[in-house]
């Protein structure tokens, strides 16, 4: 590379880790899935049993168990969870940017490896989900890891230990997240291809076979490294949760939730207002792509066509499925950046393009700054529902300045760097958005949504000998519970909850209390007499109550105290 590509690499990462990095160790773990993974990583390692998830009491079935082994590592190397947790999404994000840079720089150049991890950090759903401690970044990572090498062997190879490292990194995919094989997708355009002639296919040796039949020894080998063990203890315990646990993750979680899933359910062209839309500003070029990707095709040239194709087949598989949710294709966001990358140089001093980027970095501008001002100066139903539901006070004003603060600048650096530099105006917005995101976000709605607070005054009103009994509860409040603390299954309805939590309060209800959310599940109890409400988290009013708050309750058809 040349000290300027050298120096536009550096410039490139420097930018992406401020801004995947902005506010970390700010906060503590957020619904909806984060104070689960690090309540489950939490209790392997309190307990070393590292092979079946616990979520309390009750064993976790609903993910494989790699993403919380590796929560637990990274909390062995920093020794905080609030330090730790957002650490392999952290580096996954940063793993995934620099694969990406890597195989565009190999394929055609450094500039446009540039471009090509640029278009992925642009993208507004990218560095959202790298901000969160999900398994989405982590099954990006690896299964861009595998398409990562699989293009090392199919267009600049042959490779085969590339080969047979991707098959075994879309294995780890798989016991990550199910969907991890989708990598080795890739192989079917290759063969159609490689049929047809096309060209910047690396040349494969006649008789390979044995070779290529590796590859499948690879990828169910990193399946059996946790398989195995799992079935091992699974089958020989004669534990009928062991039992269930392996029916649960082995079909219902992965087969049955694909083909008859129960939530998310989207209609089949979903995914295209997913990409038009989550994915700005960088699918603002796409229209502008179309003409080259014509002429790629007819050049029959696999390099871009290949990671186009499998960008194609990940957007059919999903949208064949009635259950849909945003991030599911997140993982084809790198291969369509690849696809695009030798021609974005070019594309970026289009006028009509400049002109799509100045648009949409000065509409989101105006957007920001017009709630800001509004949210400050007068009384918004958003603003006004957010305060109450969030539990904010006069701190809001330091969110409703951020938002001012982001549009004004950048529609200061568009007013200076107009059509020539929109560019350069659009990145200066997405920057100091996230990182207002970071630095002002996650410290102000932190107390609220991580349930801290409500959890520390409960553990206030209760006194320090007292043991709280959590009812209808949420995986954040037995997470950041202070003191000791009793559950009674968290996949029991409510009710079923509270009778067995009365039996429990009966046995000492002088050190016993509970702590219930407000529902219509619970309305037995009576909240006039022996409750005291904690306060609100996750927009629920918590209460901590004692026996006498759950006297009607006894009188209910069907009553626990029947």
């Amino acid at each position: 590379m040349t000290t300027a590509d050298r120096r536009a690499a550096l410039a490139l990462f420097t930018l992406a880790l401020l801004v995947l990095a902005a506010g970390y160790g700010l906060r503590d773990p957020w619904p909806a899935d984060e104070p689960r993974f690090v309540l489950v990583a939490r209790q392997m390692v309190e307990s070393g049993d590292f092979l079946f998830p616990h979520r309390g009491s009750e064993l976790y079935p609903d993910k494989p168990p790699v993403y919380f082994w590796l929560l637990s590592l990274a909390y062995g190397l920093v020794g905080s969870w609030r330090w730790s947790f957002l650490l392999p999404s952290l580096l996954s994000a940063l793993g995934t940017l620099a694969l990406v840079f890597d195989l565009g720089r190999r394929l055609w150049s450094p500039r446009a490896g540039v471009w090509a991890a640029t278009a992925v950090l642009v993208s507004l759903q990218f560095v959202y989900q790298a901000k969160r401690a999900q398994i989405d970044p982590t099954l990006v990572f690896l299964t861009t890891l595998a398409f990562y090498g699989l293009c090392r062997h199919l267009l600049l190879g042959p490779h085969w230990r590339w080969y047979l490292g991707a098959c075994f990194a879309a294995g780890v995919g798989v016991v990550t997240k199910g969907v991890g094989f989708l990598p080795l997708l890739a192989l079917l355009p290759f063969a159609l291809m490689a049929r047809r002639g096309w060209q910047g296919l690396a040349p494969v040796p006649a008789g390979s076979g044995l070779r290529w039949s590796a590859g499948v020894l690879a990828f169910l080998g990193a399946i059996a490294l946790w398989l195995v063990p799992v079935l091992a203890v699974g089958l020989g315990s004669g534990n009928p949760e062991h039992a269930e646990y392996l029916d649960n993750i082995l079909f219902k979680q992965t087969a049955q939730r694909y083909a008859d899933p129960w939530h998310h359910h989207e209609p089949f062209w979903y995914f295209g207002q997913v990409v038009l839309l989550f994915w700005l500003p960088f699918s603002l070029a796409l229209p502008w792509l179309l003409a080259p990707w014509r002429a790629a095709w007819r050049a029959r040239d696999a390099r871009v066509w290949l990671p186009l194709a499998w960008f194609a087949l990940v957007i059919v598989f999903f949208s064949l499925s009635s259950g849909k949710r945003d991030m599911y294709i997140l993982p084809a966001l790198p291969a369509l950046a690849l696809a695009a990358a030798p021609f974005l140089d070019g594309l970026s001093r289009r006028r009509g393009f400049r002109i799509a980027v100045l648009a949409f970095t000065g509409l989101l501008s105006l957007v920001l700054l017009a709630g800001g001002l509004l949210a400050l100066n007068g009384e918004p139903s958003f603003e006004a529902r957010l305060v109450r539901e969030r539990g904010l006070g006069a701190e809001a004003h330091w969110l409703w300045w951020m938002l001012v603060a982001v549009g004004g600048s950048s529609l200061l650096a568009l007013a200076i760097a107009r059509l020539r530099h929109s560019l350069v105006a659009c990145a200066w917005l997405l920057a100091s958005l996230w990182c207002g995101y970071g630095f002002v976000v996650h410290p102000l709605l932190d107390d609220e949504n991580s349930a801290r607070t409500v959890m520390q005054r409960a553990r206030d009103l209760a006194g320090p000998d007292a043991t709280l009994g959590l009812v209808d509860w949420k995986e954040q409040n037995l997470l950041q519970a202070v003191g000791p603390v009793a559950e009674f299954g968290f996949r029991r309805p409510p009710a079923e909850q509270l009778g067995r939590a009365r039996a429990w309060m009966a046995g000492e209800p002088s050190t016993r209390l509970l702590l219930v959310q407000a529902s219509p599940a619970l309305e037995c109890i009576d909240l006039d007499q022996g409750a005291r409400r904690v306060g609100t988290a996750n927009r629920r009013d918590w209460w901590l109550l004692d026996e006498r708050a759950l006297v009607r309750c006894r009188a209910e058809p069907g009553g626990w105290g029947d």
